[in-house]
């Protein structure tokens, strides 16, 4: 059993207004240098802005992001690992800190720690997640993750139910 919830849908206000309907969720993967920002800083935060991307592609994946989505929390550089996982809990919104105007963040909190860290080179050692643009784009630092590989990384991890 997940040492915390993996819920399968988040809930969205119907169209016109008419009460909530369920709606599946997307999966995400963030990435971060530890020594910008880890993730033992984000547990102790909680809640923070994914804030400081400056690539369009990652900008335009954070703008289809929605409230409940969940992101694997990777460390970039040495570590390249998944480490954790995130929750959206703020729709992307645009970055005070950049002055064109043109990139944004979403705010996140820190959901649950991957009982066994997914190393990288495992990620590319299976041939099930070679589609990923974690293993395609290396710079990409903000990247969909489908459902299937989702569940995938979540049992490699110790995640799964």
């Amino acid at each position: 059993m997940p040492p915390f919830p993996l819920p399968m849908h988040r809930r969205e206000e119907a169209p016109g207004g008419e009460g909530d309907e369920e709606m599946p969720l997307a999966y995400w993967l963030v990435k971060s240098e530890p020594g910008a920002w880890s993730w033992q800083q984000q547990v102790a935060t909680g809640t923070t802005s994914w804030d400081g991307v400056r690539s369009h592609q990652a900008t335009n994946n954070m703008k289809a992001m929605r409230l409940g989505d969940r992101a694997f929390f990777y460390h970039s550089g040495a570590a390249r690992e998944i480490v954790g996982v995130v929750e959206v809990t703020g729709e992307f919104h645009l970055d005070p800190k950049d002055p064109s105007g043109r990139f944004g963040m979403v705010d996140v909190r820190s959901v649950g720690e991957v009982p066994t860290p997914i190393a990288l080179a495992a990620i590319k050692a299976d041939p099930r997640l070679a589609h990923l643009a974690l293993v395609r784009q290396s710079r990409l630092s903000v990247m969909p993750v489908d459902d299937d590989s989702w569940q995938i990384l979540c049992a490699m991890g110790g995640l799964a139910a």
